[in-house]
């Protein structure tokens, strides 16, 4: 099974989660790690299950967009749910996972659970004040609507996987680059090559991808190897993960942020007034997504009834004046 973390906490814990499944299964089940781009690189992850060539993958649920277009509402994206036990509720309480399971078994492959890890947060080399601050920027983002909200506000995109960023930004390649969160980021030494070190308001870490979400994806041949049983631990198994990576990427966030400021890295804030600003760039944007494939119309009008309700109040129905899902 390979990750996309490159290094850090993130596959630390991972590969002692890995490490833990022998032991919890008396030795019937056993769990091989390997890192981002151990056995392939992060955009073949999904060739190569399908392929057989890895048995699972603990991938970004946004890098299977090129192949399951209704991924992109899938994990994390500008202005949508915002914290993690939102994304829990769509899964675990909504729909969400029956749904994933449906498009991934199309795909070959049995989408075993959501993994809960983090914000998303970008590191500059220039301050960035206000949404007005990414115009013209030489930007790395994931792609697909998370780069067209980035574009729509003047951000030249670019994607890259996160084991080529750190030499980008040391090369000028790039002058702004998302991903992870503080403790995975400053173990990859975003410090070293950016000074800034941009957020949202006070309780809102990041606009863009505020749950960015990781799952476990199993081949179908490997999944229909384990009895109904296995498949049952390995699914609670995930669930537990989830919490489990998400409490220690929290917990070694609050050691990073000192090591910043030690660094000497700023931390700069976006204010309510570009959450607004923001917000009606990305609505339309959300539009144009779901409109291009009927299942992710599907995942997405369940999380906009969600995101409108009373529980969450996001959406004011002025801007969705003039937008409707084509393709339900």
């Amino acid at each position: 099974m390979q990750t996309s973390w490159p290094g850090g906490i993130g596959l630390t814990t991972f590969k002692e989660w890995c490490a833990s499944i022998k032991d919890k299964t008396g030795g019937e089940l056993e769990f091989t790690p390997f890192g981002a781009n151990d056995v392939v690189g992060d955009f073949q992850l999904f060739d190569a299950v399908k392929n057989g060539v890895l048995e699972a993958v603990n991938p970004f649920t946004i890098y299977a967009q090129g192949i399951i277009p209704a991924a992109v509402f899938l994990t994390s994206y500008p202005l949508g749910l915002r914290n993690p036990h939102e994304f829990d509720t769509f899964y675990y309480g909504l729909g969400g996972l029956e749904i994933a399971r449906e498009l991934y078994a199309a795909q070959g492959m049995h989408f075993v659970g959501p993994i809960q890890h983090d914000a998303n947060i970008i590191h500059s080399k220039v301050p960035i004040r206000s949404i007005d601050d990414f115009r013209d920027r030489k930007m790395r983002l994931p792609g697909g609507m998370v780069a067209e909200v980035f574009q729509a506000l003047g951000a030249k995109t670019t994607v890259l996987p996160g084991s080529e960023i750190f030499p980008a930004l040391e090369k000028g390649t790039i002058d702004v680059a998302d991903y992870t969160g503080p403790a995975v980021n400053y173990a990859l030494g975003f410090s070293q090559v950016t000074k800034y070190i941009s957020m949202g308001p006070p309780g809102f870490m990041s606009l863009y991808q505020p749950v960015d979400l990781m799952d476990l994806t199993v081949g179908k041949a490997a999944w229909d190897k384990l009895s109904p049983q296995m498949q049952q631990f390995v699914e609670m198994e995930t669930h537990a993960y989830s919490d489990m990576h998400h409490a220690a990427i929290q917990k070694a966030n609050q050691e990073a942020w000192q090591k910043f400021a030690d660094d000497g890295t700023e931390v700069t804030r976006l204010t309510q007034d570009d959450v607004a600003l923001m917000t009606e760039v990305a609505v339309p944007i959300w539009f144009n997504w779901a409109n291009k494939d009927k299942d992710a119309a599907r995942v997405f009008k369940i999380q906009l009834d969600y995101m409108q309700s009373g529980s969450l109040g996001y959406v004011e129905p002025s801007l969705l004046e003039g937008l409707e899902l084509t393709n339900l």
